[in-house]
C-alpha cells in the first residue's frame, strides 16, 4: 500500500453565486483520495460514514484503486453533514449546518492493509485523532503530511503542537499561519512553524497560489486563472492529495519533485472548483490533467536576457 489518508466522508449542501445544490458527496478523506488515484493506484482511506450513505460511491472510491476496508460503516446512524453559503468573491463563506452525527465520536481503526503505507495523509479532524492515526502504523511512513485549520488552533493549541512533532509536511493557509507563528510576514513564520516539527511547510494562498518552504528553500506556485469557478469547496483537500499521490509515485523525495508536486496538487484543485462537489474530479482523465499541467509550466515560465 502506496498510500493512507485519514478525513471525513461526508455529505455537503452547497450555495455559491453560481448555484446551489441539495445534498451531494463530500468530505476531506473523498477529495484527498479521488486526488491522489490520479497517480497511485494502491491506497487506503480510513474514515466513517452513516447507514444513509450511498453504497454506490463506496464502490466508485474502490473502482479507482481506493481500499476501503478502513471506512467503518454505521448502519443506525447518519453521516457527518455540512451546509454552507459562499459569498460573492468566493474566499469567504458561512456555515449554515453542521451535522457532526458519526463524527463526533470517531476513532479511526487503521486496517493491517494501511498500517505499513509508505506515505501517510492527516486529513483535517482533530490533532488527538491524527496523532491516534500515526500511531497506529506499523512502521512509519517515508513521509507524513497533515492538514489542519485555526479552530484546532483556538481549542486544541496543545494537542496540536504535539501532533506537530511526529510530522514531515504541515499545509495550511496563509491566515492560519500567521495565527500558528503569531507572526505576519509569512517567510518568517514559516521558521516559527517548522521549529515545531514538520521541516515541510506548504501555505496556500487561495487565488494566489502556494508557498513551499523547504529547508532553506522556497518555491511559489501560482493559482491558474480560471474562466469560471463555481464551488471551492474541497480544493484545499484536492491540493494535499494531489500532492501527496505524486510524491508516493515518485522516485525520489528532493525539492525539485516537491515542486512538482505542489503543481500536480494545484493543478487538480484547478479542476475541482469547476464544478461542483467532486463532479469535476470523477469527469477529467489522466491527460485532461498533463494538459492542466503544461499551462502552469507556461503561466510561469519565461526567459531572462541580459
Amino acid at each position: 500500500m502506496k498510500l493512507a489518508a485519514v478525513g471525513s466522508v461526508a455529505f455537503d449542501a452547497i450555495e455559491t453565486p453560481f448555484g446551489k445544490t441539495d445534498k451531494i458527496v463530500g468530505g476531506a478523506g473523498t477529495y484527498i483520495s479521488l486526488a491522489s488515484s490520479f497517480f497511485v493506484n494502491h491506497q487506503s482511506l480510513i474514515s466513517v460514514v452513516g447507514g444513509d450513505f450511498p453504497k454506490p460511491f463506496l464502490e466508485l472510491l474502490k473502482s479507482r484503486g481506493i481500499d476501503i476496508s478502513g471506512v467503518q460503516v454505521k448502519e443506525n446512524e447518519k453521516t457527518f453533514f455540512w451546509s454552507g453559503k459562499y459569498h460573492t468573491d468566493l474566499n469567504s463563506r458561512d456555515t449554515l449546518i453542521t451535522e457532526l452525527n458519526v463524527l463526533g465520536d470517531f476513532e479511526p481503526m487503521v486496517p493491517d492493509v494501511a498500517q505499513q503505507a509508505e506515505f501517510l495523509m492527516l486529513g483535517n479532524l482533530s490533532p488527538a485523532v491524527q496523532l491516534s492515526v500515526i500511531k497506529q502504523m506499523a512502521n512509519r511512513p517515508k513521509l507524513i503530511a497533515m492538514d489542519t485549520m485555526n479552530f484546532w488552533m483556538d481549542i486544541a493549541l496543545e494537542d496540536l503542537k504535539e501532533t506537530l512533532k511526529h510530522i514531515d509536511v504541515l499545509i495550511i493557509n496563509d491566515e492560519e499561519a500567521r495565527q500558528l507563528s503569531g507572526i505576519y510576514s509569512l517567510r518568517k513564520a514559516a521558521d516559527v512553524i517548522r521549529a515545531l516539527g514538520p521541516k515541510i511547510l506548504i501555505i496556500k494562498k487561495g487565488e494566489h497560489g502556494a508557498l513551499l518552504f523547504h529547508e532553506k528553500n522556497v518555491f511559489y506556485a501560482p493559482a491558474l486563472p480560471l474562466e469560471e469557478v463555481f464551488d471551492p469547496t474541497g480544493a484545499g483537500d484536492t491540493f494535499a492529495g494531489g500532492f501527496m499521490g505524486y510524491l508516493a509515485a515518485a522516485p525520489k523525495l528532493d525539492f525539485d519533485t516537491m515542486k512538482r508536486a505542489i503543481i500536480a496538487g494545484s493543478a487538480l484543485a484547478s479542476f475541482c472548483v469547476e464544478k461542483f462537489g467532486t463532479e469535476r474530479l470523477l469527469e477529467i482523465t489522466a491527460q485532461d490533467l498533463n494538459e492542466r499541467m503544461q499551462a502552469f509550466v507556461t503561466l510561469s515560465t519565461f526567459q531572462l536576457e541580459a
